[in-house]
């Protein structure tokens, strides 16, 4: 059996692989604090560990190893057994349409440039006992209510502006969405096939965001202007990711999700 621990007990996405994961799986979920106080022996039955939690200085300064909760987790142990599931971003890459994992690596934030230094070390430290999921925008709502949401989402700024009713002007950027629903079907292959390295975890098609507005909200895209040149436009190539897993991610199972997000 498949024995999962979840690092990040109010993450957006820890909370969510808690709900959706196969009941079949072993699944512990804990906080940061509650783990990295844990004994190496507690860790020996997981066959798989996903850090899901982050410190807010991590996403908005310069990198500090203090602040590398992944680093400061891996370097507990002496020797690991179990897959370590670091989450990277598509922010690490020079931006442009069919990124793939040999892409040109240009991260244009200190958040990129942390995540990536992050991913550096643990390929140097784990090698094969790492995964590392380079992920665009997840769409889903937060099952745990939290004031301190370190990282916020598309989803979340779109929440805010729909409450206030807030007329607003963007570019009609496309960008690579993915519901939270498809990303934990995509987790729950990988970690059955106990496959490690680094992957792409994409939708791989253009997305817009007025439709993606339209799917979730049709009344409050009347209170959207899109105008303006494309600045923020990418797709992820999921080449290498489907040839190990056997399921296609679809823009009909996203739309179909938006729909209903709301309810």
């Amino acid at each position: 059996m498949n024995k999962i621990l979840i690092i990040g007990k109010k993450s957006f996405i820890g909370s969510n692989l808690n709900k959706y994961l196969p009941k079949k799986f072993e699944v512990v979920i804990l906080s940061f604090e509650e783990v990295i106080n844990k004994n190496q022996n507690f860790f020996l039955k997981f066959t798989h560990v996903i850090n899901t939690s982050i410190h807010k200085k991590y996403i908005n300064h310069p990198y500090i190893k203090k602040y590398d909760l992944d680093r400061k987790f891996v370097l507990k142990f002496n020797k690991i057994n179990f897959i370590y599931i670091f989450l990277n971003t598509r922010k690490i890459y020079f931006q442009k349409t069919n990124i793939g994992e040999g892409s040109i690596i240009k991260p244009i934030s200190n958040y990129a440039r942390n995540k990536f230094k992050t991913e550096t070390f643990l390929k140097r430290k784990l090698k094969r006992k790492l995964l590392s999921l380079r992920i665009g925008n997840i769409i889903g709502k937060r099952i745990v209510k939290s004031k301190r949401n370190n990282h916020k989402l598309f989803f979340d700024n779109f929440l805010v502006m729909r409450k206030f009713k807030k007329k607003i002007i963007v570019a009609d950027d496309f960008k690579d969405f993915l519901s939270i629903i498809q990303f934990c079907k995509i987790i729950k292959i990988l970690i059955n096939k106990k496959i490690s390295g680094i992957y792409n975890v994409s939708l791989s098609e253009k997305v817009h965001v007025s439709e993606l507005v339209n799917w979730i909200d049709a009344k409050y895209l009347k209170q959207i202007s899109f105008e303006g040149k494309r600045k923020d436009s990418f797709t992820l190539s999921n080449k290498k990711l489907l040839k190990v897993i056997d399921i296609k991610p679809s823009k009909h199972e996203l739309k179909k999700f938006c729909k209903n997000i709301l309810k």
